[in-house]
């Protein structure tokens, strides 16, 4: 096994960058501004200056002909979901397609949680590659986090294992709107909120706080696991993650666009929430794992990975959960959430409304990126969730009929 490492300093902004460099006050000095000027998204809160104006048509954009007739009130439960894109493609062709007034198809839009399906792949590359063992402890990798709830007992040893699939017992609210809640300290130390001064500096101080009773075994949501799992990437890779995104996984879809990823103030990228990027380069993501790990750049990672998702994780670790009130045979896996229903569907989920949906038995991907007015609602996720089911129930119906739509392939 490669990629065992002691205590090491943080992959550098830029080659031969001093540690924790360039800062907020540094970066229109020398050398740091080689860097700085071409990457200052990075440092500086930017707004874009589209090259359409106005920046989206005055009328929402759809597609949908296709799948109104067989999905009942269609446009209305987007609307009622408060969907900005929508999404549906089968034998990697665009079958559907629907963009909120406003809002337009090359846009990137945040994937909150779906961002820690895409860290999924990532180690999942890494694994293949021999550099991250998943029966392997987490402070094999990262030190550093020696003492943490990611230690555990001498006779109970936290794995890698045990953080993809969130089987750990972690002192962490996942409460978004308790301002005292782990997830909102997680939030202000990689810049998402206003920090307090009690805070910890970055993402890298914070996920060294954690603590927890050291049962494994249980599931339990905790963004915090994603970003360890960026950590081991970055340990292994010798890459800052948003590299190591790029390099395993961005450039092998054939992107209409860069993908971004938010940062903290040492460059360290929020992998469990950050990343954005158009509907279609996210139904691009979808297409890999139907395909079984290829992409159009090559192989992402291998077949036995994606197999092991779409066979799910374990229903008794989810069980009470409200992921399991609304899929009853559910389970999470390596950061895919696991539905256990009669389809096979899997899904990246993320809060306000973000689905990555995939649908094996009809060969379909479907996206839908939403901005609910509440971060977590079960009324909500019951309604994307039925709304899906019936997107795939329709296109079992019209596989035995004739083309109901000109396809446009997605590559």
């Amino acid at each position: 096994m490669s990629g065992t490492a002691t205590a090491a300093a943080h992959p550098a902004r830029y080659p031969g960058a001093p540690a924790g460099q360039p800062t907020v006050d540094t970066w229109q000095e020398a050398p740091h501004n080689r860097w700085s000027f071409a990457h200052l998204g990075e440092l500086l809160p930017t707004a874009a200056v589209t090259r359409r104006f106005p920046a989206a048509p005055e009328a929402a954009t759809n597609r949908l002909d296709a799948l109104i007739p067989r999905v009942p009130n269609l446009l209305e439960r987007l609307e009622a979901t408060y969907t900005d894109a929508f999404l549906v493609l089968r034998h990697n062709q665009v079958l559907a397609e629907y963009y909120r007034q406003g809002f337009a198809p090359d846009d990137r839009h945040l994937v909150m949680s779906v961002s820690k399906s895409l860290c999924s792949l990532v180690v999942g590359a890494l694994v293949a590659s021999g550099d991250i063992d998943p029966a392997a402890h987490v402070t094999t990798y990262v030190p550093e986090l020696r003492g943490t709830v990611y230690d555990g007992a001498p006779t109970n040893r936290v794995t890698v294992q045990h953080v993809l699939d969130m089987t750990i017992h972690i002192d962490y609210s996942e409460d978004y709107v308790d301002p005292a809640s782990e997830v909102q300290t997680h939030d202000r130390s990689a810049d998402w909120r206003i920090r307090r001064a009690e805070d910890p500096g970055n993402t890298y101080e914070f996920l060294t706080t954690l603590r927890g009773n050291g049962t494994l075994g249980t599931f339990q949501y905790c963004s915090a696991n994603t970003d360890v799992l960026a950590w081991i990437v970055e340990r292994t890779s010798g890459l800052r993650y948003s590299e190591a995104l790029s390099k395993h996984l961005w450039s092998k879809l054939d992107a209409d666009r860069d993908a971004t990823i938010t940062v903290d103030s040492t460059g360290f990228g929020f992998a469990n929430g950050g990343v954005s990027c158009t509907a279609r380069d996210l139904a691009r993501v979808g297409q890999i794992m139907l395909d079984g790990g290829i992409g159009p750049g090559g192989r992402v990672v291998s077949e036995e990975w994606i197999r092991s998702i779409f066979a799910g994780g374990s229903t008794d670790a989810m069980a009470g959960s409200s992921f399991s009130r609304i899929h009853p045979q559910g389970s999470y896996t390596r950061q895919w959430w696991c539905t256990g229903n009669e389809r096979g569907n899997v899904t990246g989920i993320g809060i306000h409304g973000q689905y990555l949906w995939l649908d094996p038995q009809a060969d379909a991907v479907m996206v839908q990126l939403s901005t609910w007015p509440e971060p977590d609602s079960g009324f909500f996720h019951g309604l994307q969730n039925r709304l899906l089911l019936d997107v795939g129930d329709a296109l079992d119906a019209s596989s035995t009929q004739a083309p109901i739509h000109s396809k446009e392939h997605i590559a």
